[in-house]
């Protein structure tokens, strides 16, 4: 069988260090790139030999060609996700399309529409659906043993350098030209709720704000930058974030793309600056209930303000509770018939607990006809459908129907 060729449309983090290295080490040939940094366009084309004329610096004019590969990766910025989508499914291509697909309502039907007019599909980097642990909480979720799903309890626990170095120095701070905070990080938890709960949404309701990283905020005495700041226990400090990492690894791999250096950057770049200049206008905590139309009813909890960087939940049902903690690993089911509770662990190693590697894994037997794809388009986008709908009821303060 002929290997499998994907064009990469967007060579950031995503595009290139993540889905193009998974995509490579599983046997699929990387044949085109599109990135509009020159530098960055010149790195990643040498990682797989691309020539110079299969090197782009605008997905308008890679498209042009017409259908030149299987199919390609979308992992552009967020508000240019869509239009690339709706070109690539015009061709024929299958698309792996980067989350949040998009930053509006509307342009949910728009790729409905389009995915249904192509013999290409798309598939939504939702790569959490993937992962060993979340497969044996929707195992033990299928399997009747929580009698009927009551409720399920989700947080997304961000960590404060995470959501400094992505939500306040980083691509999603502003909203727009980014996602809400919640569509950004968090569409990824609400597809798993939808999944989980195994049912469509119903209606959603949601608070949050900015609460702390704001200029008002600032210790006396800080600068605007951390390599001249002379405040010793910043916790965003970025200086201890990112010196104290693996140089070749996220997230100081961000700062470093394209050459630079990881002190230049932390000297003029946007990574080192202050978390209190008020740059950013996203929220730092926020909460969600989701009412679905089988009666689940699931809270979801995204933070900044947490140590660790991991998803934790519980299934309520009528018959036993199930608590997990993906960072560790751990599952612990408590049957409330017998009494009994079992514990065991599932493997959580590789980025998003495996998940990139497996979604790249199930797209690639889809596309070598080995299997459907990973979800369905539709139900994939009910996460987004719950995020727009959580963000108009954050600042609304009214209850959303879907």
């Amino acid at each position: 069988m002929n290997p499998v060729r994907v064009a990469i449309i967007g060579c950031g983090n995503r595009g290139a260090d993540v889905y193009a290295r998974h995509l490579s080490a599983q046997g699929a040939v990387i044949t085109h790139v599109v990135e509009p940094r020159p530098a960055r366009l010149a790195e990643v084309a040498a990682r797989h030999d691309i020539p110079l004329q299969a090197q782009f610096t605008h997905w308008d004019a890679f498209l042009a060609q017409g259908r030149v590969a299987d199919a390609v990766v979308i992992a552009t910025p967020d508000h240019d996700h869509v239009q690339p989508c709706l070109r690539a499914l015009q061709i024929g291509y299958d698309v792996l399309l980067e989350k949040p697909v998009c930053l509006h309502p509307h342009e949910l039907d728009l790729l409905l529409t389009a995915e249904a007019a192509s013999t290409g599909t798309v598939t939504v980097c939702h790569v959490l659906r993937t992962t060993a642990f979340f497969s044996a909480v929707q195992q033990v979720a299928a399997s009747g043993r929580l009698g009927t799903l009551i409720g399920i309890q989700h947080a997304e626990n961000v960590a404060h350098w995470h959501y400094a170095h992505s939500y306040v120095r980083g691509n999603w701070r502003a909203s727009p030209p980014a996602a809400p905070f919640l569509l950004a990080k968090a569409c990824h938890d609400l597809d798993l709720l939808r999944a989980l709960a195994g049912s469509a949404p119903r209606r959603v309701s949601s608070e949050g704000g900015l609460h702390h990283f704001r200029p008002e905020h600032a210790p006396p005495g800080a600068t605007d930058r951390c390599v001249t700041c002379p405040v010793q226990d910043c916790p965003s400090d970025a200086r201890r974030i990112y010196r104290t990492r693996d140089p070749h690894a996220w997230p100081v791999t961000v700062l470093t793309a394209g050459g630079q250096t990881l002190e230049e950057a932390l000297r003029s770049g946007p990574y080192g600056e202050c978390v209190y200049l008020g740059y950013n206008n996203v929220a730092d905590h926020q909460a969600v209930t989701v009412h679905f139309r089988n009666d689940v009813t699931a809270q979801l909890t995204v933070s900044a303000f947490t140590h660790n960087n991991t998803r934790t939940l519980k299934l309520l049902g009528t018959h036993g509770e199930l608590r997990a903690h993906m960072e560790r690993g751990e599952l612990e089911l408590h049957d409330f018939r017998t009494g009994h509770s079992e514990r065991w662990t599932v493997d959580t190693h590789g980025n998003h607990g495996g998940g990139d590697q497996g979604l790249v894994r199930a797209w690639l037997a889809s596309l070598r006809g080995e299997s459907p794809p990973p979800t369905p388009l539709a139900e994939s986008l009910d996460s987004h459908l719950m995020a727009f709908a959580a963000e108009e009821s954050r600042l609304t303060g009214l209850t959303v129907a879907l």
